[in-house]
C-alpha cells in the first residue's frame, strides 16, 4: 500500500502488483488504483484553497479527468479489439491477453495501465510491453504531459504552468498585459514556464536520439521495429516522469543505460523543481493587482478549456515524431497485417 499511495512503484516481489500476495483480487486491484489517484487529484482541490478559487480547481479537475477518461476508453478499444494478426490465425475476434494475469483480465489491467503512468506511480499489475499501440500510445502521452494526473504536487505544479502560458496566450489575442492569481505575468515568468516545460523533451528526446544511433551496443535492441523506438522511449520518458514502469525488451542493465536514465532522472526532476521554486519567489514578489472588468477570468469553462487545448497541443507537438514513428506507426502495421 505504501508504494501505491507514495507512488513509488516498486515492489517488493518482481512481478510487483501482479503477484498474488501483493495485489490477489479484484477489490485489491481497485484499492490500490484509488490509492495511486488520491493525494494527486486531491492536490488539485488543495490547490483552489491555497488560491482561495475553489471553483477554478474544481474546473481544472473535471478537465483532467475528462481527458484521463478519453485515454481510458482509447486504450481500453486496443485491448478490447486484440491482435489482429493473433485473431486472424485462430479466425475469431478476442481481447488481447498477452502479458496479462487472468484474474485482473484486460480491463483491469488496461485501467492500471493509464492510471500509473498518468499518475506518475510506476507500480503494475500487467506488462506494458504487451499493449496493443492505443495502450503504448496512452502510456507515453501521460508520462509526455505529466499533469494527467501527474505525481504527488508535480501534476499541480505543471498545471499551474499550462495555467500561466495560457494567461499569457489569451493576453497577447485580446492585446492585454496578463494577470494570474492577482500578480502581472512578464518576461521573467514566461521563462521559466518555458525552461520548465522544455527541459522534460530534452531529458527524453536527447538520450533516445543517442540510444537509436546505435540500436544494438548502446539501446540493446532485441525488437527491432517500430516498437523498438516506443521502448526506448519509454524507457527515458519513465526515468524523467519519474515513474518508473517499463516498455521491458531492452537489454536495459548495462552501464549506458544505469548512467543515462540516472542523468534523466536528476535533469528531469530537480531542474524543474529548482525553476518551479524561483517562478513561485518572483510571483510572490510582485505587488498585487486590483481586479478590474478588464481582467481576463481563470475560472471560466471557456479558460480551462483553452487550458486543455494548451496542454494537449503543445504535449502532443512537442512529442509527435517520436509517437508517429512508435506506436502510430505500429499501429497502422498491425491493423495492415504486417508483422
Amino acid at each position: 500500500m505504501i508504494k501505491q499511495l507514495g507512488e513509488n512503484g516498486g515492489g517488493f516481489f518482481g512481478a510487483n502488483s501482479a503477484h498474488p500476495y501483493e495485489n490477489p483480487n479484484a477489490l485489491s486491484n481497485l484499492i490500490e488504483i484509488i490509492a495511486m489517484v488520491s493525494i494527486p487529484s486531491a492536490l488539485i482541490y488543495t490547490y483552489g484553497l491555497f488560491v482561495g478559487n475553489i471553483k477554478q480547481a474544481w474546473l481544472l479537475f473535471w478537465m483532467v479527468f475528462t481527458i484521463f477518461v478519453v485515454l481510458v476508453i482509447f486504450a481500453a478499444i486496443g485491448e478490447y479489439q486484440g491482435n489482429p494478426l493473433v485473431n486472424n490465425i485462430i479466425g475469431q475476434e478476442t481481447a488481447n491477453l498477452e502479458g496479462k494475469e487472468v484474474r485482473f483480465g484486460w480491463a483491469q489491467t488496461t485501467l492500471w495501465a493509464v492510471m500509473t503512468t498518468a499518475t506518475m506511480c510506476g507500480a503494475v499489475n500487467g506488462m506494458h510491453d504487451s499493449l496493443m499501440p492505443p495502450g503504448g500510445f496512452t502510456t507515453l502521452l501521460n508520462m509526455f504531459l505529466q499533469t494527467v494526473w501527474g505525481g504527488q504536487g508535480t501534476g499541480t505544479a505543471y498545471l499551474f504552468i499550462f495555467l500561466i502560458l495560457t494567461v499569457f496566450v489569451t493576453g497577447l489575442m485580446v492585446g492585454r498585459t496578463p494577470e494570474f492569481l492577482g500578480r502581472k505575468i512578464e518576461k521573467r515568468e514566461i521563462v521559466l514556464a518555458s525552461v520548465i516545460l522544455l527541459i522534460h523533451p530534452i531529458a527524453v528526446l536527447l538520450p533516445s536520439a543517442i540510444a537509436l544511433a546505435f540500436p544494438k551496443t548502446l539501446a540493446g535492441i532485441s525488437n527491432p521495429g517500430f516498437h523498438a523506438i516506443a521502448q526506448v522511449v519509454y524507457e527515458y520518458a519513465s526515468a524523467s516522469a519519474n515513474n518508473g514502469s517499463g516498455f521491458e525488451g531492452l537489454n536495459d542493465n548495462t552501464l549506458w543505460w544505469n548512467l543515462s536514465t540516472a542523468l534523466s532522472i536528476l535533469v528531469g526532476r530537480y531542474i524543474p523543481i529548482v525553476a518551479i521554486l524561483l517562478l513561485a519567489d518572483s510571483m510572490a514578489k510582485k505587488q498585487p493587482v486590483p481586479e478590474t472588468p478588464g481582467t481576463l477570468r481563470t475560472d471560466s469553462s471557456l479558460f480551462i478549456t483553452v487550458t486543455a487545448g494548451v496542454i494537449l497541443i503543445l504535449g502532443v507537438l512537442t512529442f509527435f515524431p517520436v509517437l508517429a514513428l512508435g506506436p502510430i506507426a505500429e499501429g497502422f502495421k498491425l491493423a495492415g497485417g504486417i508483422k
